[in-house]
């Protein structure tokens, strides 16, 4: 094996230390490298030089030209090669695209775990540490069915209802990705170290932190924006008038995603945010179908990295047989005789089958022994 050379190694380097640069957002960098060309050249670049760029004042000069060292990015590299965590840069092929459309999306992610295409089609659950069982009942509930419906679930791995809905979309063999307000070999809260491992291995952590980097009461504020950047909506389910979660929704206001809330009880402290939220004009959740009918258009318009439009995201997840009878059925009223002879399958199977794509949200029973696409 022959070793890159080493200006490729450096360049990265350089990406990285250009990317962990705090305070810099996406305007700056790019005004940045377009006076300078190149990270290296930005990092080398004199007090004087630097302020010739718009935008950059003496504190912003002063951040980049105490940019971390070359031998503290090598370590980091190194920690994240040994615990297998990965490096993505906003440059990078395989940085989300929905990060990309943000105002301030981080110069670099730092990933356990895999993303997929799909994972495009999210929805964030967020609400209280301090839920009530009605508030976690309904956060498993909707996490169970929409993950069934092919939807990555996207939550913050914290006690109460980010908790729940990460468990309830593993229970129901979903994906889910974590967002930490922590580094990855950080785990907070600690007794979540479990789920972390379990959501790693079925869908992602990530973080814009350094990985050892300890919980503070400022990164959680800061990475309820990558909640709601990577969904398509943001359902709340239990939160106080001054809840994290109410600053997730927040931001997916401000980013364009759609807000839903879950209403409680009136006499509930958890529940006055949600209430809130619907009075300015949050969608109401009662049940999964109010979020599906909200999204749905959303999720049949998302496009993979190549550009291709995604599929529906519960046809994804379909099993031969289950693909098999779906192809025989039109958008028009389709009798179930004839996806019966159109599939060529035993009647107890395409009934059982049916049954499965309904709970989906792919098809829909109609009168007369018939049925549809959605």
């Amino acid at each position: 094996m022959t070793d890159s050379p080493a200006s490729e190694q450096e360049l990265d380097i350089d990406r990285l230390r250009f990317a962990l640069i705090p305070g810099i957002g996406p305007a700056i960098r790019r005004a940045l490298l377009e006076h300078f060309d190149s990270p290296a050249d930005v990092l080398q670049a004199s007090d004087l030089s630097l302020r010739r760029v718009r935008g950059i004042g003496p504190k912003l000069s002063q951040l980049i030209q105490t940019a971390p060292q070359l031998h503290e990015a090598e370590e980091l590299q190194q920690i994240c090669r040994r615990s297998e965590i990965k490096i993505v840069l906003e440059s990078d092929e395989h940085y989300p695209r929905t990060l990309q459309t943000l105002s301030d999306p981080p110069g670099v992610l730092f990933q356990s775990g895999d993303w997929q295409p799909f994972d495009r089609i999210a929805v964030a659950i967020v609400g209280t540490r301090h839920a009530s069982r009605y508030g976690l009942e309904q956060a498993g509930q909707l996490a169970a069915s929409l993950s069934r419906c092919g939807y990555t679930i996207v939550s913050g791995l914290a006690r109460g209802i980010d908790t729940a809905a990460h468990r309830a979309t593993l229970e129901a063999g979903g994906r889910t990705i974590a967002v930490l307000g922590s580094g990855l070999l950080n785990i907070y809260p600690p007794e979540n170290m479990t789920l972390a491992k379990n959501v790693k291995e079925s869908g992602a952590l990530v973080s814009e932190l350094p990985p050892y980097r300890p919980p503070m009461a400022g990164t959680f504020p800061q990475r309820n924006r990558l909640i709601s950047g990577l969904s398509l909506g943001v359902i709340v389910i239990e939160a106080a008038t001054r809840s994290g979660a109410l600053i997730t929704a927040s931001h997916a206001a401000e980013q364009g995603r759609e807000v839903f809330a879950l209403p409680g009880p009136v006499t509930s402290r958890v529940s006055r945010g949600c209430h809130r939220l619907i009075q300015d004009g949050a969608k109401l959740v009662q049940s999964v179908d109010d979020v599906l009918e909200e999204l749905g258009p959303l999720a049949e318009n998302v496009e993979d990295p190549d550009g291709h439009l995604l599929r529906h995201p519960a046809e994804l997840q379909l099993n031969d047989q289950e693909r098999s009878v779906l192809d025989a059925i039109e958008v028009s009223p389709t009798n179930i005789d004839d996806v019966i002879v159109c599939s060529e399958l035993p009647v107890s199977r395409v009934l059982a089958t049916l049954h499965v794509l309904e709970t989906r949200h792919l098809i829909q029973r109609l009168p007369g022994n018939a049925v549809a696409r959605r």
